[in-house]
Parts: C-alpha cells; structure tokens; sequence
C-alpha cells in the first residue's frame, strides 16, 4: 500500500469578512439591547426600526438618530450607545483582542492580520504593542477629555449628571461619533448652546482632532516627537493634509457665513464646522441656516473624513491626497508618484481611485434616489448622504421625518463608511490570484 503525504492545509479565512461579521453583530446585540423597556426613559418597547438605526449609527460612530439621544434613551439605552460608540471607534478586531489577551488566550499569527487589516498598519511585526498602545491611549485621552470638559457640565447640571455628561461627550468627541446629551435642552440642537463657548469648543476639537488623525501617526508623534524626517511617509502625509483641510476650509467659512456675528464668534463656528465635517457629527451652529455653497463644501469634507487606522470615516485624507499626488504626477509628466522623497505605489494609486469611484457613485446615486422618494431638494439629500457614508452625523433636520426605505439605505451607507467598501467586497469575493497576464492595448483618455 503506497502512502501518500497529506498536503497541509491552507488557512483560507478571510479576515475582511470576519471584521464585518464583528461589526454586525456588535451592532445586532446593540439593537436588541436598546428595545429593552429599561433602555428608554417611558420604559416602553422601542422599535427595532429605531433601535437597528441607532446602533447602526453609534457603532459607525456616525451620530445620525431617529430619536434624541438626551430624552428618549435612559441611562442604561445612553450607556449602550456609549458602548458601542467605544467598541465601533477604537475597533471591533482591536478589543477582541484586548479581551483574548486578558483572558490569556495566545494571540496566532492569523489574528495579528486581521488586527493589522482592521486598523492599517504597514507589518504584522508589533501589532500586539500597538494595541496595547491604542487601548491605552485611547483611556488616558478621553478620561482627560471628560476631566477637561467636567467644570462645564457640572455647572449646568450638577455633579453625578455633569460627570457623565462630560464622560459622554468626551468618548463621543474622541471616536468622532457625533452623540450628544443636549437635547434636554432643545431636542436634536448638538452643542448650538455652546457655540460662543471658547474653552469648551477648544477641548471638543482637539478630541476630535486627535481621534481622526489616527493611532499610527500618534505612534510615530510620540516616538519621534520633533524629528519629522523620522515620520513615515504616510505619517506626514496625514498630518500635512489634515492641516490643510481644517484651515483652508475655516478660511473659506470665515469670509462666507456667520457674516452677522461678533468676530470671536465667527471664527469658533468656523474652526468648529471645519473640524466636525470630517466625520465628528456634532455642530455649534444651525447648519440649516448655511448658504448652499456652505452646504456643499461641508459634504465634501464629510465625504474624505479622518485619516486611516482613526476613530473617523470617510474616504480619509491620505486617500485624497494620493489622488491629488497621481494627478500631479500626470501634469507634470512624471513616470511615479512621489512624495516626500518617497515613490507611491501603483496598488496604492489603483485602490485610492477604486474608493474614490465607489463613494462618489454611492453618494450620488442615493442621493437622487432619497430625493425622489422624498420628493426633497437634491442638495439636501445629498447632505445627508454624504453625511451617512463619510460617518459624519450631520443633517440638515431631515432623517427623523424619512421614510423605511431612505432609513435603510443610510443604514447601509453608514456600515459601509466605517468598515469601508473595500473591506465589503473583499469580504464578499474570493481572492483569486491569476498570473497569466492579458495582451495591452492603449486607450485614450482625456
């Protein structure tokens, strides 16, 4: 009898489907959660309609609701969305294995891909550091958030519901998720009380900020500190373009809108809607009282979002300036893209164009779609939808009066902001490698 040797079997999990499987279920144990009676203040059944929208929307960290966080949900409903705002910021892949690691489990090197997939790190090789780093990080910044904005709140509302109010919108700033208390005040106002509030504005921001920059740019920060030629490229890039897409756009707000208010006030509510377009949900002023061209210039920033391995959606900044850098290149007839003394690759430029395709024909197309179905202006739906898939949060007062088939298609475009298109379709199509390769032909383009 011959004896065969039994070849080894090849690991074929796609790691792409299990973070969107994670993201789902997370976002199913949140819904169930929140119909509880005890999740709502009249201790009644929510809908699941309703319930599915927001667990959707905190855990895409995208901050639009069907119901006003402040009055419909109790304390225990606040603490579930403030869980899964948590859990969907930081990364569904990056606590579980947190928790395997607690539990003593021994973390394989299957696992550490799928961490390196679910937050964009550049090698396997750390990844178990970087997540500590990251949960650690992510601890001292919000409980120093929460400390910071604390004075605040519990002067409007006392000590307990001060603390937990700025705890709330600390995490809430820091994963960009948009979520706020201050509808005891006026239902679905964000924080308009606030908006001449210099100091409490300032701390916002900066959480915002440094949740959308992203933890690998933190890493390089803290470990290099002031020796930029250190950074990596994708480092600088980030933080290059952020600057530019906070302080452009406040210029452009500055000179266009608020043109009636006091010059400090002016320039609070520009800073601010320049940061929080960018996927942070919140807004210090009426954004339907906004000119359309205003409007227009906000649902772009939403649409590009924070920067890769952040708390933030969007296509991100390092997407876009890929982009621009390939344009570049073809204007000035250059044979690569480069950048900071570095030369980008072709797949990088080939997967930068593919998100930029999908989002705009996502954006478009259920924009017009919600439109008709509606029957509102197109540029109100597009807001809104550029809104949903860059995980923003922001409206134009428009999502709590839709109807079931515009709630769901947000629904979808916000899952697919904060796990990302191309994380879905890898997660739905095989991985099929095929070396032969095709005869070229030239196209003319242009």
């Amino acid at each position: 009898m011959k004896l065969t040797k039994r070849k080894p079997r090849i690991q074929t999990r796609n790691t792409f489907r299990t973070i969107s499987i994670g993201f789902m279920l997370l976002i199913l144990c949140g819904a169930l959660l929140l119909m509880l009676p005890i999740s709502s203040q009249s201790r009644t059944v929510t809908p699941f309609r309703d319930t599915l929208f927001t667990a959707i929307s905190a855990t895409c960290v995208t901050g639009l609701i069907v119901r006003d966080t402040a009055t419909h949900w109790s304390l225990f409903g606040q603490a579930v969305i403030l869980t899964m705002i948590q859990i969907g910021g930081m990364g569904v892949i990056t606590v579980g294995l947190a928790i395997a690691r607690l539990s003593g489990k021994k973390i394989g090197l299957w696992y550490r891909g799928m961490m390196q997939d679910s937050i964009s790190a550049p090698q396997v090789g750390g990844i178990l550091q970087l997540t500590k780093f990251i949960l650690r990080g992510s601890a001292i910044i919000e409980l120093s958030g929460a400390v910071l904005l604390s004075p605040v709140f519990i002067r409007d509302f006392g000590l307990p519901r001060g603390l937990w109010y700025s705890l709330f919108h600390s995490v809430s700033a820091f994963c960009n998720a948009g979520f706020d208390l201050m509808g005891v005040r006026e239902p679905f106002s964000s924080l308009t009380t606030y908006g001449s509030h210099a100091y409490f504005n300032v701390i916002i921001m900066l959480l915002i900020v440094i949740g959308g920059i992203g933890f690998l740019t933190w890493n390089d920060v803290l470990r290099y500190r002031h020796r930029l030629r250190k950074y990596s490229m994708q480092s600088k890039v980030i933080l290059v373009t952020t600057g530019i897409l906070i302080f452009v756009p406040a210029l452009f707000f500055f000179f266009t809108e608020y043109s009636g208010e006091p010059v400090k006030e002016r320039i609070l509510h520009s800073l601010f809607q320049s940061v929080t377009a960018r996927t942070a949900g919140f807004n210090s002023a009426d954004l339907s009282q906004m000119n359309e061209t205003g409007s227009f210039t906000m649902t772009i920033l939403m649409l590009i979002g924070g920067c890769s391995g952040s708390t933030a959606g969007g296509m991100k900044t390092a997407t876009v300036a890929v982009l621009f850098l390939a344009a570049l290149s073809v204007y000035r007839r250059k044979d690569d893209v480069q950048c900071f003394g570095r030369r980008i690759s072709e797949d990088t430029v080939r997967s930068a164009s593919a998100i930029l395709f999908m989002y705009i024909v996502l954006f478009m197309a259920t924009g017009i779609a919600i439109s008709r179905i509606e029957q509102l202006p197109l540029v109100t739906c597009l807001f809104e939808t550029g809104s949903a898939l860059g995980t923003a949060g922001l409206t134009l007062g428009i999502t709590t009066g839709l109807s079931l088939p515009s709630h769901i298609m947000l629904m979808i475009l916000m899952f697919m902001g904060r796990v990302g298109g191309l994380t879905l379709i890898y997660a739905a199509l095989p991985n099929r490698q095929n070396d032969a390769r095709l005869p070229q032909e030239k196209i003319t383009v242009g």
